[in-house]
């Protein structure tokens, strides 16, 4: 079905056929037996895809990467296309329109997008709302991916991280702390140790008062060196944080075969020219940290055996978004069946 409608959609700009499918798939959602459909046609079911990480069960290891649902507005309706987890976001303290369109631009020659979105979101408390009414939470992880405002000096960074940290407490079961979107200007200077360090311990500070407490993980950019990766694996240690999402957009142009016209747009890459450098990174941290802690791969998984790949270097769970518009609904269940049949 889907190869019948790509044409359709990709005939269409890019944001405008994002709206038109989460619509669809709320509206067929709505109706009666729709959401039973959508995971009898889609989900796979199999006891060797369970997985426990952070302290949570997942029923498989593949996730929808953030950025897809941004409002929280269709969590359910991408769980019944097979998903083991879904993160809501990036979220910011207070609503902002993002940047100015056109912000996504498809490169086909190179199974990529380019985006720079900009945090478009309605506003934390708008997120935590609609999370707070899901009616099938059951066997359903959800992930809540938090930023800082586009008019919020670094500085003051850490404010806005706490404020989307508090909101959004009781309604995720994990967070990531995004600080690798070349969208936002300055913001992956927080990469830096001392104030990325500043901001995590801020976190698990907060974290630790209560009875319960969520994992946190941070998101990293591709373009870091090994230095700077050294410095990822030291800040895990110290900050006790769960894990690390590798890896978000990059700005690297290098090896693109789509015309000037789209490479020359800014923003960050995602999709297939990823694929390589984030299973560089995931394998780098892996064996630096000698596996101390838990890694989602993300970045240009197309194919069931990108996602082998991607937990062969030392991955735990893995997450799609490029790949799954490319590919089709279908990419999950077939990733599913992969990993059964490998054990």
């Amino acid at each position: 079905m889907y190869k019948l409608i790509k044409p359709l959609l990709f005939s269409m700009n890019p944001e405008t056929a994002h709206h038109t499918v989460s619509g669809g798939l709320k509206s067929l959602c709505r109706l009666w037996g729709g959401r039973q459909l959508l995971r009898a046609v889609y989900s796979h079911e199999h006891p060797s895809l369970a997985r426990d990480v952070f302290g949570l069960k997942f029923r498989n290891p593949i996730g929808l990467a953030a950025g897809f649902d941004k409002n929280a507005e269709y969590v359910e309706e991408m769980a019944a296309l097979g998903f083991g987890f879904i993160e809501i976001g990036t979220v910011t303290p207070r609503p902002q329109p993002g940047n100015e369109r056109p912000r996504l631009f498809r490169l086909v020659d190179d199974r990529a997008l380019i985006n720079r979105m900009g945090f478009n979101n309605q506003g934390v408390d708008v997120a935590a709302m609609r999370l707070s009414q899901l009616k099938n939470r059951r066997n359903l992880i959800i992930g809540g991916n938090i930023g800082k405002n586009k008019l919020t000096p670094n500085e003051e960074a850490v404010n806005d991280y706490i404020t989307c940290f508090d909101a959004l407490f009781d309604v995720v079961d994990y967070f990531v702390v995004n600080v690798s979107s070349p969208n936002t200007p300055g913001l992956r200077a927080l990469q830096e140790k001392g104030p990325l360090t500043h901001i995590l311990n801020t976190l698990q500070q907060r974290n630790r008062k209560g009875e319960v407490s969520r994992p946190i993980l941070l998101k990293i950019a591709p373009d870091l060196t090994d230095d700077q990766l050294d410095d990822i694996v030291e800040i895990v240690r110290e900050t006790g944080i769960a894990g690390v999402i590798a890896t978000n957009t990059t700005i690297a142009r290098e090896g693109l075969r789509s015309g000037d016209s789209l490479t020359s747009e800014t923003g960050g890459v995602s999709g297939k020219p990823l694929t390589e450098r984030a299973t560089e990174v995931i394998r780098y941290l892996a064996t630096k940290s000698g596996g101390a802690f838990p890694i989602i791969g993300v970045g240009g998984i197309h194919t069931p055996e990108d996602a082998v790949e991607k937990l062969a270097a030392g991955a735990t769970l893995i997450q799609l978004y490029t790949g799954f518009i490319y590919e089709g609904p279908d990419l999950v269940k077939r990733i599913c069946k992969k990993l059964v049949v490998n054990g």
